[in-house]
């Protein structure tokens, strides 16, 4: 890989590890998770729109395709955004972090009901059954009241980040990558803001209240989709994906050194094994889900590994519309 390559890498692993720490800093604010999401999409929405409108023909792809684009709109963004918000109102960002990192697990299951006919094997099941044991050293400690609740929500949040991309590869292949992301950025917007607006804090947020928007919207979502692009043309849509298992690292890290977010033997348990069982999981027949690794039947499955909040098509390009595109 490039230096370029490298540089790409690096900075998509730590862009999308942070997001879950900017989210907590905003509800213990607190600010309410629909004015979060609102934020958040308005601003990804203002600088991407532009862009998407310069390539010409935006209003025939919402006419062609607006089904499949509400469908993931609403499974990808519209959705697991409030309930990820929502629950980090609970749990650590750590916490959450870890558990999204699960997408690719519930992936691979999730594309068996797409009409995926690969044979999983050995690996794969031993993947599946060392996610699971990860995600269940995770939540254990937190079966109890609120926190139930907020375990419930990322549940959701990452069956959503797990079937969009499905959907996506399925019926949007053909669309453009801002023709896809700015759109649905927009409508979450939309649907938000009355929400926002009855719950807009009466006061100016702090300056690092401030900063955490800011950086979810600009940072975190259109300056991380620009490059992640980037990387896919640099480094192929298979390397690119290996992000994935950075980011969980950078979501610990960033919680216990900023947030003050204990780093317990659990929790390194729980990386341990959700992260040996993503990689394992999202293998494919006679390769591995790391860089280089093999692309196969396989491939939009090990796509839906983002966790992220939107899934990208690079038009005419080399990676297809399940590619992740961020927490």
């Amino acid at each position: 890989m490039t230096a370029r390559g490298w540089f790409l890498f690096s900075l998509m692993g730590v862009v999308w590890g942070i997001p879950y720490l900017m989210i907590k800093v905003a509800v213990d604010a607190p600010l309410s998770p629909s004015t979060v999401v609102f934020t958040r999409c308005a601003l990804g929405a203002v600088l991407l729109l532009p862009f998407a409108l310069r390539q010409g023909g935006l209003a025939g792809t919402l006419r062609t395709h607006w089904r499949p684009m509400l469908a993931f709109a609403c499974i990808e963004i519209i959705v697991p955004w409030f309930t990820l918000t929502d629950a980090e109102r609970h749990l650590s960002s750590s916490t959450a972090g870890l558990l999204i990192a699960g997408v690719p697990i519930v992936g691979v299951l999730m594309a068996r009901f797409f009409g995926e006919t690969e044979r999983l094997g050995a690996r794969r099941v031993a993947g599946l059954t060392l996610g699971l044991a990860g995600v269940t050293v995770l939540t254990v400690p937190h079966l109890t009241g609120g926190d139930a609740r907020s375990l419930a929500e990322v549940l959701l949040t990452v069956l959503g980040y797990a079937t969009a991309p499905l959907i996506a590869a399925r019926y949007l292949k053909d669309v453009p990558t801002l023709q896809l992301t700015a759109p649905c950025l927009a409508l979450a917007a939309i649907v938000y803001a009355p929400a926002a607006a009855l719950t807009w804090p009466s006061s100016v947020p702090s300056p690092q209240v401030l900063t955490s928007l800011a950086g979810l919207g600009v940072i975190c979502t259109a300056v991380a989709f620009v490059a992640f692009l980037e990387l896919i043309k640099e480094v192929g849509p298979t390397r690119s994906t290996v992000i994935t298992y950075v980011n969980p690292a950078v979501a610990v890290a960033a919680g216990a050194l900023f947030l003050g977010e204990s780093l317990t033997v659990g929790i390194g348990v729980a990386f341990t094994l959700i992260l040996a069982g993503s990689v394992l999981a999202t293998a494919g027949p006679g390769g591995s889900g790391g860089p280089g690794g093999s692309s196969g039947p396989g491939e939009p499955v090990r796509s839906a590994v983002s966790g992220g909040p939107m899934g990208s098509a690079v038009s005419g390009g080399s990676a297809g519309l399940g590619e992740p595109v961020g927490p």
